[in-house]
């Protein structure tokens, strides 16, 4: 071949990899799969963030996360409890599908859930801290540590003990995943947070780093308006003194002088999963792949501050199943970061969105639905507007009794399974939950209207 050939086909050659190189600026959702991160706390509701609007709590990089991304505002649990809500997150599914109705392994097969699918489709995964559903499977993750149930460990070798704070734990577990991790894959990694959940064998609850202990000093924690013995007694006659909600209440809540001190260290142990957030994703930053980086910020169930007379969560009051989402996607354009949105999105949906991000068809198992047309599409497709929710006795019905319900954003049914009880609450006008409708005649329609909607998603989660 004549030089010249050559050296056309050379620079044909070389303006092909321009264009391709082009292509994948302009493009880099299709240039190489997202790397994706979950942060992922413990016992925190959907009001616990300063960009909510919260009129105490600190959490800067959390309200900058948001800035960037998409919050969503009406996001729910199918279930308030740890285990249960956290196979939910892996599976996507209902409490009634995958079968862990406590803290075990679900029933689902692994090979269905979002990590391993990520795994098997070149990622390498990682998780750090809280498990809670049985023994922790760590021959499924690439990285991982599982820990939870107090805030202080100790840590260093024999006669050279020291204490580290778990929330620093799970810094520094996290920090070793992403600085050891292989550069050639894309990962995925969830830091299950164990703040603010309560060391419950502890009379202090609530165990901040010392250099938190500042935080809020000299301020005045509002009380909820129908955090009230009034309140307490409207619940249904089986709440008495040996249900667990009200227990809990009397190890933070009971006194005024308690429920501010508790509820500072609640908010310093929020503040402080914050700070820990804020340095993962500046090590992302660093590393220079925050921008191809997936980032979704939620938790495994809501929490009562002494709402209802009540500790902790569990039953379908707004307070505890009503949770924090924020999303900051790579794909989202300029216009749609630092926005709201009102839909109702649950935990379920997070593994089908998590997985459609990185290419992968989620299984047919999966009942959640992708997020990211809701925050992606020109215009927003049909979306739900009820959820079934369920929750399993635990102990006995006097210890925590099973609850299910209704939920929708202007109306919501209870239904106490055990007792046959149903309750009716007009959300719009009565927000706190605080006037059952289901005695009186002149709500029988609606009564009716929401318990058949109440069997039919009912149904539908099997």
């Amino acid at each position: 071949m004549p030089k010249a050939s050559y050296l056309f086909l050379l620079l044909c050659s070389l303006q092909a990899l321009s264009l391709h190189a082009m292509f994948l600026r302009e493009r880099p959702e299709q240039a190489q799969k997202p790397n994706i991160l979950i942060l992922y706390a413990d016992d925190w509701r959907h009001d616990t963030l300063g960009v909510a609007g919260h009129p105490i709590v600190k959490t800067p990089n959390l309200d900058k996360l948001a800035s960037e991304g998409v919050r969503f505002t009406n996001n729910y649990v199918t279930t308030s409890i740890c285990g249960v809500s956290r196979a939910s997150l892996f599976t996507g599914q209902w409490m009634s599908r995958h079968g862990c109705r406590g803290f075990k392994m679900w029933d689902t097969p692994w090979h269905q859930t979002f990590p391993a699918l990520l795994r098997e489709n070149g990622y390498h995964t990682g998780h750090v801290g809280k498990w809670h559903n049985g023994e922790f499977p760590g021959d499924k993750f690439d990285y991982g540590t599982a820990y939870h149930g107090k805030h202080w460990y100790e840590t260093g070798k024999e006669n050279d003990w020291r204490l580290m704070h778990v929330t620093q734990r799970n810094e520094n577990d996290s920090m070793k995943f992403l600085r050891e991790r292989p550069k050639d894959k894309p990962f995925c990694l969830t830091v299950a947070f164990f703040a603010t959940h309560a060391q419950d064998d502890h009379p202090l609850q609530f165990l901040p780093q010392p250099e938190s202990l500042s935080l809020y000093e000299g301020l005045h924690i509002p009380v909820p308006p129908n955090a009230t013995r009034e309140s307490w007694e409207r619940l249904p006659d089986f709440f008495t003194a040996e249900n667990e909600g009200r227990n809990r209440w009397r190890w933070r809540f009971d006194t005024p002088e308690k429920y501010q001190s508790m509820m500072k260290n609640y908010y310093r142990l929020a503040t402080e999963v914050d700070t820990t957030s804020g340095r993962i994703l500046a090590e992302l930053e660093a590393q220079g792949v925050l921008e191809n980086t997936l980032v979704v910020f939620t938790t495994d169930n809501g929490y009562y501050h002494a709402e209802h007379g009540l500790g902790d969560k569990w039953y379908p009051h707004e307070e505890s199943i009503r949770v924090p989402l924020i999303i900051k996607d790579p794909r989202m354009e300029a216009s749609t970061r630092n926005t709201t949105d009102e839909s109702m999105t649950l935990n379920v949906d997070l593994a089908s969105t998590i997985l459609r991000a990185a290419g992968i068809t989620p299984p047919e198992g999966m009942q959640g639905r992708d997020l990211s047309p809701l925050y992606l599409a020109e215009e927003k497709p049909e979306w739900r507007d009820a959820f079934f929710y369920e929750h399993p006795t635990l102990r006995d019905a006097d210890f925590i009794p099973a609850s299910q319900a209704l939920v929708r954003l202007d109306w919501k049914y209870f239904y106490w399974p055990e007792q046959e009880v149903e309750q009716l609450f007009h959300l719009e006008t009565d927000p706190r939950e605080e006037n059952d409708l289901a005695p009186n005649e002149a709500y029988a329609g609606k009564l009716k209207e929401m318990r058949q909607h109440f069997h039919e998603l009912k149904n539908a989660a099997k």
